[in-house]
């Protein structure tokens, strides 16, 4: 023990003495020079840890754990192993803390780093592009601030085929390139300015009550129209085109409950599919009249399946059930079929059996319809701007546009400034169903009534969207004359080349002409649009009417009557009377004018006749659409086809001397089939291929000449520039037929 304590004292003396000299050292190293007067260079200290901070600096502060210069004794010569394995763990502690301290501050960097990255991409995205509705490539990247590749390369990472700079995008081509490319699109925000529905409220038991919506649906002929005149009291079928609606009819019926319901009448021809969807829209109640001698026919299950998917309910009408021999069960059951489930049944429609001219029941329904309306409870709003639909429009005589409104909630006054669709007015006078003049119109009520940058909005909106349907069409056509332009680009190309060559020595053949390739790529380009198909035959109509929602059913009507070969392209239509304006649009475009329930005077139709215009009237419908398919049909190229007549076999080919010295072949023939004419034409064929066809030189029998060789007669034929006939060929003596195609 004592010489350990001796030794430690002096390991601690000896290591204070060497502080002392060290100290020593590196104060008297700073000036001391050897006998040749030059500078000593201070010596390393090399107990001190080289990463440990210095005086120079002092903003990085030392870690506790941080061996400090001076602040431990260097490392004793002579060590037991126990403080050896002391001292290694040590340093073992302090290298796992400094990795540790280490990892940390590269998280802390990173996260950091992340942050900052989060940050910029946020004040990128933040960053709001007003984009069009209709731009191509090149002014998109000029609009985003970004190179055309780099938006060629975003397309083909979102998988759009064709990448050009002269493609056309649409609004939401546009918006999906902004959103990867980390940028916030906006469309065009100004368009957003529009005129929209209030939201019902919520709590609707304190408005008042108002008259239901009724709208009368089925099938043409099953008397809908003569059911209402009953109710009303009053003749409209007699007045109508055909017996037929080709209108919706709007009025409102006090019964004798002095309750009072709103009935629209739609018609129930098959070209005004559109008219009832309209009347299942704005109804409260359908009630779905079926004929019990007809059953359930075609429009009546369009009616169905409008009701159906306007989520209306259903009330359903068995007409005409006074006639003798219906069976008015056997309605009741086809109607199950079409997912109508009757009361009787267990089901939730209500059905009721009436007869339209006799009045059977009709008391019964309306006690039906009102049940019903109560059930529902229809409240509407009084005391607020008026909101409602527009049935139909037309124009009168003397009084100018006359719209058909039915008030949805709100009261609609005289002198009120009213926006529909695409066109906005003032009211000057309104009329109900009768004529008499009303200041005011309630909700449930349907009446007659002779906003600007809503408007404008509107017509801009409807225009971009007729540009959104030529979208394809322009960016077939760039990319067709795009290919055209590299077909010809690497033609001039290749003509080059050759031609090089060519003058070098090192082509011996003469290259084309520039002109004669291009014309051979012009050729084969008129080959191709030939085998596409042939340009489809078109009819062009003016089309006018006396209210907007028969035009509108004519023109979807005409949209139908169409192959791959023709069609009919409405160029205008509208309401009113035909003009003189209709008659110059028409010879402009060589098409024709199609009145429906409107008629040109006098003048209209001497300036038709002066400008070989047609100018045709139509009162109902089908009659139109008759007239209409038999002039596509006169427009259609007939249809040839080739009959065989008559057959016969070639058995000898024999020389004749004709004049002068010259021979000329002629075939002996034998007729197996039919009979040949002199005059037909006829064809040979050859293994079942035709070599030939033409008309005949010579028919003969024996030396005389005859019209007609038939079945079983042999006789010599001779063909017109054909001489190269052999035994055994077949000769058919052909006709060709027209056959008028239809529609």
């Amino acid at each position: 023990m004592g010489g350990y304590q001796r030794n430690q004292q002096g390991g601690q003396t000896g290591g204070q003495q060497g502080g002392r000299l060290n100290n020593q050292n590196s104060h008297g190293s700073h000036g001391e020079k050897d006998t040749t007067g030059r500078r000593i260079p201070p010596k390393r200290d090399w107990t001190r840890s080289t990463e440990q901070p210095t005086e120079n600096m002092p903003h990085q502060k030392p870690l506790p754990y941080e061996r400090q210069a001076g602040s431990s004794a260097a490392i004793p010569l002579h060590e037991s192993p126990a403080q050896r394995r002391e001292r290694m763990q040590k340093e073992e502690e302090l290298a796992k803390a400094a990795e540790e301290v280490r990892k940390q501050r590269y998280y802390m960097q990173q996260k950091r780093d992340r942050q900052k990255q989060k940050e910029a991409e946020a004040a990128k995205l933040a960053q709001e592009v007003y984009i069009p509705e209709v731009i191509n490539v090149a002014n998109l990247a000029r609009l985003l601030g970004v190179r055309i590749e780099t938006l060629m390369k975003t397309m083909e990472e979102l998988e759009m085929e064709n990448t050009s700079h002269d493609r056309m995008l649409n609004a939401e081509e546009s918006s999906l390139i902004a959103l990867q490319l980390d940028m916030n699109p906006v469309v065009d925000s100004k368009q957003a300015l529009d005129l929209f529905p209030r939201p019902i409220p919520e709590d609707t038991s304190a408005l008042p009550l108002r008259p239901p919506v009724v709208t009368i649906m089925g099938h043409v002929d099953h008397g809908k129209t003569t059911l209402l005149d009953t109710l009303r009291q009053t003749s409209v079928a007699a007045g109508e085109a055909g017996g037929i609606t080709q209108h919706i009819g709007a009025f409102s019926v006090t019964l004798p409950s002095k309750k009072q319901i709103t009935f629209l009448d739609t018609p129930g021809h098959a070209a005004f599919s559109s008219m009832r969807a309209r009347g299942a829209q704005v109804t409260d109640i359908i009630v779905l009249v079926v004929a019990a001698d007809d059953g359930v026919m075609p429009q009546t299950q369009e009616a169905i399946q409008h009701a159906q998917n306007a989520g209306v309910p259903l009330v359903v009408a068995i007409n005409k059930c006074d006639k003798p021999g219906v069976d008015v069960s056997k309605i009741k059951q086809e109607l199950i079929r079409y997912n109508v489930h009757l009361e009787e049944i267990g089901g939730e429609v209500p059905c009721v059996e009436v007869s339209g001219l006799t009045g059977l029941n009709l008391d019964q329904l309306e006690e039906t319809i009102s049940t019903l309306s109560e059930v529902l409870e229809l409240r509407a709003e009084h005391e607020a701007p008026a909101e409602g639909v527009v049935i139909e429009s037309q124009m009168e005589k003397g009084r100018g546009n006359v719209a058909t409104v039915l008030v949805k909630s709100g009261v609609l006054k005289v002198g009120s400034v009213v926006v529909a669709g695409q066109t906005w007015c003032k009211i000057r006078s309104m009329t109900d169903h009768t004529g008499k003049a009303v200041k005011e119109a309630t909700p449930g009520t349907p009446v007659k009534t002779i906003a600007k940058s809503v408007v404008d909005n509107r017509i801009a909106r409807l225009e971009r969207d007729r540009q959104l349907l030529d979208l394809d069409v322009i960016n077939s056509k760039r990319r067709t004359q795009r290919e055209q332009l590299e077909q010809e680009r690497l033609a001039e190309k290749e003509y080059k080349k050759e031609m090089y060559l060519y003058q070098r020595g090192l082509w011996d053949k003469v290259p084309d002409s520039l002109n004669k390739r291009l014309s051979e790529i012009q050729l084969a380009r008129e080959e191709n649009a030939e085998e596409t198909g042939p340009e489809r035959l078109e009819l062009k109509a003016i089309v006018k009417g006396d209210v907007s929602g028969t035009v509108e059913a004519v023109v979807d009507s005409l949209a139908g009557l169409q192959n791959k070969l023709i069609r009919v392209k409405v160029i205008h239509k509208g309401v009113g009377n035909i003009t003189e304006g209709d008659i110059q649009l028409a010879a402009a475009c060589e098409g024709h004018v199609l009145g429906f329930n409107v008629k040109a005077d006098k003048k209209i139709q001497a300036d038709a006749g002066r400008c070989g215009v047609t100018v045709r009237s139509y009162s109902i419908i089908y009659k139109l659409l008759e007239d209409v398919k038999d002039r596509l049909s006169d427009m259609l190229p007939p249809i040839i086809t080739t009959q065989v007549v008559g057959e016969a076999s070639i058995l000898q080919v024999f020389d004749i001397s004709t004049k002068g010295r010259e021979t000329k072949p002629v075939a002996g023939c034998r007729v197996t089939n039919g009979s040949i004419s002199r005059n037909g034409k006829v064809r040979i064929v050859r293994d079942k291929d035709t070599i030939w066809e033409g008309e005949l030189d010579q028919l003969r029998q024996v030396k005389k000449d005859i019209t007609e060789a038939k079945k079983g007669l042999e006789c010599g034929m001779s063909f017109e520039g054909f001489t190269e006939f052999k035994e055994g060929d077949v000769i058919q003596s052909i006709q060709t037929l027209e056959t008028k195609q239809h529609l």
